[in-house]
């Protein structure tokens, strides 16, 4: 429910966060446009600023770490398919870990550096097909448990206010975790796509923020619904309280289609995993551009290879608390930015609609 509300104002952030990244535009030290938070402060609020600039530019270098893709990643391989084929066991699930982690590494290295950019645009290529895919796969969960549906919105709506379910009732902290798993989900007001939107080839800053309003309700709204309602409405969620992260997924989707639906499960997270994995490195060179010079963001690269082996070993809290706070610090300079210049953006707005309004009159009917 609150990974909802929040969905919802990232609708407004996304928006005024992206539309500023276009707008705002700031040059490199190679002298190339760049968008992004930190160009956004740096351009939009003067150089007097570039501290807060520098502390998004940071924090980003972490925040936009690919461990919680990582470590999700390992987590379903090994439970799902190395686990019951005896390539792993209790005991050697960190040397498992750790092994894939280093493949990972090695083949993010490989895309990145260009040695076989074309397996990095085919998995690309391939998200619109597995998100479709998924919800697919959803869909026909959903339609089997068709009648514990309504049960399961209850459950969301009456838990958000009572916190039953979890936080021994702390209404407070149910809501502070469902705020932080929906920025997570969509990065709203965090900044991180903020910096792709700014990379758009486009001189029209609201046109960019009206797209990137899209990003919260497909996240959050529909993915993410869809998954919640696959963990409840199957009880997944009731079988074993250890289990958490993907495991409850691939759980629900096992108990709704046994014998595949667990592999199902993995080969959508797989590629989607992995197309989060070779992108999300762009972030962070560029904010290691923006500290050091653009000459030396492609060393990055090193950086973000050692981040995928630290996040196949490490456990998951760990990495949902390390994001958590850097997405919080990244949050800081986006949305002081995004307030302080929200003006400048209502006069372009306004300005977009009327311009857009007119043409639509002055076209013959």
């Amino acid at each position: 429910f609150w990974m909802w509300v929040t969905a919802i104002i990232g609708v407004a952030t996304k928006f005024y966060t992206c539309s500023l990244s276009v707008m705002f535009r700031g040059k490199d030290s190679e002298g190339n446009l760049q968008g992004g938070p930190m160009y956004v402060v740096r351009e939009g609020l003067g150089k007097r600023w570039w501290p807060l600039a520098a502390l998004f530019a940071v924090a980003g270098l972490m925040g936009t770490m690919p461990a919680f893709q990582v470590n999700q990643l390992v987590q379903i391989v090994r439970e799902v398919v190395a686990e019951p084929a005896g390539w792993a066991t209790s005991q050697s699930h960190f040397t498992f870990d750790l092994v894939m982690g280093v493949l990972i590494a090695a083949l993010v290295l490989l895309v990145t550096t260009g040695h076989i950019q074309r397996v990095g645009r085919v998995t690309l290529r391939m998200v619109p097909v597995m998100v479709l895919l998924y919800l697919g796969m959803t869909a026909l969960l959903l339609m089997r448990f068709a009648s514990e549906i309504p049960a399961a919105f209850q459950l969301i709506i009456t838990d958000a206010f009572s916190g039953d379910a979890v936080a021994g009732g702390a209404i407070g902290t149910v809501i502070l975790m469902g705020v932080r798993r929906g920025a997570f989900s969509n990065e709203a007001g965090i900044g991180t796509e903020a910096m792709a939107h700014g990379a758009a080839r486009t001189n029209e800053p609201i046109r960019e923020g009206l797209v990137a309003m899209m990003g919260p309700v497909i996240d959050t709204l529909l993915v993410c619904t869809c998954t919640a309602l696959a963990i409840l409405v199957t009880g997944s969620w009731q079988v074993d309280g250890d289990i958490d992260g993907v495991t409850l997924t691939s759980q629900a989707f096992e108990t709704a289609f046994p014998g595949i639906g667990a592999y199902l499960l993995t080969v959508v997270v797989a590629l989607l995993s992995l197309s989060t994995i070779f992108t999300f490195w762009y972030y962070g060179s560029k904010c290691l551009g923006f500290l050091i010079g653009a000459r030396h963001q492609h060393h990055y690269v090193w950086i973000y290879a050692a981040l995928v082996v630290f996040g196949s070993v490490t456990s998951l809290p760990a990495i949902i608390g390390l994001i958590d706070g850097l997405y919080a610090t990244m949050a800081i300079p986006t949305m002081i930015s995004a307030l302080l210049l929200a003006p400048k953006v209502n006069r372009a707005a306004r300005d977009y609609f009327q311009r857009h309004g007119k043409q639509s009159e002055d076209q013959p009917t």
